[in-house]
C-alpha cells in the first residue's frame, strides 16, 4: 500500500511574504551599471585602483568596494542578441579588452557566440562577480545629500524573480548601460496603416523570416547595408535613406578614427544629443559592398513620403519622381530614382538606438539641447556620476579608453 501523500506546505505568513519583499540595502562606493565592453573595461581599471568587487573573499571589510550590475542572462552585452548571420569576420571590430586579448579562431562564427564568450572568460579571469540578471530601475540621490559623504540610491529588481528588490548606496556611478534596451522607431505618417510586417534590426533573426515578400530597409548605416545584402538573396528590396549614402575607399586610420570621435566629442561637450561616429566616417567601400552597389542592391532612393496600408509612397519633388537627385552615375553617391510607390510585405527600420538612460532621470542631467552636458566621461553637472559607451565612447576601442577615464575621475571626485 503506497504511503500516504505528503502534506502540502503550508502557505507563507503575511509576514514571511512581507520580509521576502522588502528591500535588500547594500552600501557601496561605486555601482557600475552594465557589462558590456565599456562596463567591464570600468571594472578592470576600478580594480586596478584598488577597489574590490562584491562577492569577492572579505569585500564586506575592503577600504574600497564596486558593484558591476547586468540585465543579460549572461555575459557578452547585447552581442548576444545579434542575429546569427553575423559573423566575427563581418562584425565592426571587436577590440580587446584591456589586460586579456581577443584570439579570433574562426571568421565565421557567429560574433553572438564568439564575443560572449570572450566576455565571459574576462569576469572570470578578473574576478569582477557581475551580478545579473538585475535591472536598474532608477538612480536618485539620496536624502540629506549635502553632507560630507553624499550618495546616491541605485534601486535594482531581478530580471526573474521581480520581487527580489536590491538597494545600493553608492558614492559614485558608472552608467554603461550602452543602446540595445532602446531602438529608435522614427514617426512615418501612416505607419499605423501598414498591414504587412515591421521589425526593427533589435528584433531581426534570419532574412529566411522575410522571404514572403518585397522587403523595404529603412537606414544608412552598416546594419543596413548588411542586412539589405542577405535580405537580397532571397526577395526583393528596395533602400530608403534620410540622408544621401556616403561612400569611401579611403581607409580608416587611427587618424581618421580620432577626427571622427572628436566631432562627436564637441557635441557631447556642448550637451548636444550625441550623433553617431559612422555618420561621421561614412560607408567602406568593400569588395561585397561595390558587389551590392553594381547589383543595384545598394542603391538608396530618398525617404518615402507616407507609409500606407499596401506599401510607401513618395511624392513627386519629395523624393519620389521628380525629386532630387545626386547619383554619380555610380552608385556610390546620392541616390537614385523610382517608381512613386512600392508594395512591400516588411519594413525594416535599420534606424539604429538611443542611449539607454531613462533609469538616470531623476537625476535631472538633460540639457535643453537634449543631451547631457559632458566633460570627457565626466556629467559636468554631477561629477560623481560617469557616462561610458555614450557619445564618442560608443565603440569598441573607444569604451576601453572611458573605462579608464571614469575610473580616474572617479578617484579624483571621490578622493580615494
Amino acid at each position: 500500500m503506497p504511503p500516504p501523500p505528503a502534506p502540502a506546505p503550508a502557505p507563507a505568513s503575511r509576514r514571511a511574504r512581507r520580509d521576502r519583499s522588502r528591500p535588500r540595502s547594500v552600501e557601496v562606493d561605486v555601482v557600475v551599471v552594465g557589462a558590456g565592453q565599456a562596463g567591464l573595461s570600468t571594472a578592470y581599471h576600478l580594480h586596478r585602483t584598488g577597489l574590490v568587487p562584491v562577492g569577492s573573499a572579505g569585500w564586506e571589510r575592503a577600504r574600497g568596494t564596486y558593484v558591476v550590475l547586468d540585465d543579460n542572462p549572461r555575459a557578452g552585452g547585447a552581442w548576444q542578441h545579434r542575429w546569427r548571420s553575423l559573423t566575427m569576420a563581418d562584425a565592426h571590430r571587436v577590440h580587446d579588452l584591456p589586460g586579456m586579448p581577443l584570439t579570433i579562431v574562426d571568421g565565421a562564427e557567429p560574433a553572438a557566440d564568439a564575443v560572449p564568450y570572450y566576455f565571459a572568460q574576462y569576469e572570470e579571469a578578473f574576478g569582477l562577480n557581475v551580478q545579473r540578471p538585475v535591472r536598474v530601475e532608477r538612480v536618485e540621490r539620496a536624502e540629506g545629500n549635502e553632507g560630507d559623504d553624499p550618495r546616491f540610491v541605485v534601486t535594482t529588481r531581478h530580471v526573474e524573480h521581480p520581487d527580489e528588490v536590491v538597494v545600493w548606496s553608492a558614492r559614485g556611478v558608472v552608467n554603461a548601460s550602452g543602446t540595445w534596451g532602446k531602438p529608435f522607431w522614427p514617426a512615418y505618417p501612416g505607419r499605423a496603416t501598414f498591414q504587412g510586417r515591421q521589425l526593427h534590426t533589435r528584433d531581426f533573426r534570419s532574412a529566411q523570416d522575410l522571404a514572403d515578400g518585397h522587403v523595404v530597409v529603412v537606414g544608412g548605416g552598416t546594419s543596413a547595408v548588411q542586412l539589405l545584402l542577405q535580405v537580397a538573396q532571397l526577395t526583393t528590396t528596395t533602400w530608403v535613406t534620410r540622408r544621401p549614402p556616403v561612400w569611401t575607399d579611403e581607409e580608416l586610420t587611427p587618424e581618421l578614427g580620432r577626427d571622427a570621435v572628436g566631432r562627436v566629442e564637441e557635441r557631447v561637450r556642448a550637451g548636444l544629443a550625441p550623433g553617431s561616429v559612422v555618420s561621421v566616417t561614412g560607408l567602406p567601400l568593400t569588395q561585397a559592398y561595390r558587389a551590392g552597389i553594381d547589383a543595384g542592391v545598394l542603391r538608396a532612393r530618398p525617404m518615402f513620403t507616407r507609409i500606407v496600408p499596401e506599401g510607401v509612397e513618395w511624392e513627386p519633388g519629395a523624393g519620389g519622381l521628380g525629386g532630387p537627385r545626386g547619383d554619380d552615375g555610380a552608385g556610390t553617391g546620392g541616390w537614385v530614382d523610382g517608381p512613386s510607390s512600392v508594395a512591400a510585405r516588411t519594413i525594416l527600420w535599420a534606424t539604429g538606438f538611443r542611449a539607454s538612460l531613462d533609469h538616470l532621470a531623476p537625476l535631472g542631467l538633460r540639457g535643453p539641447g537634449g543631451g547631457i552636458a559632458m566633460d570627457g566621461t565626466q556629467v559636468v553637472a554631477e561629477p560623481r556620476v560617469q557616462l561610458v559607451g555614450y557619445g564618442p565612447s560608443a565603440s569598441t576601442i573607444g569604451a576601453n579608453r572611458a573605462g579608464r577615464e571614469a575610473a580616474r575621475r572617479l578617484r579624483s571626485a571621490l578622493g580615494w
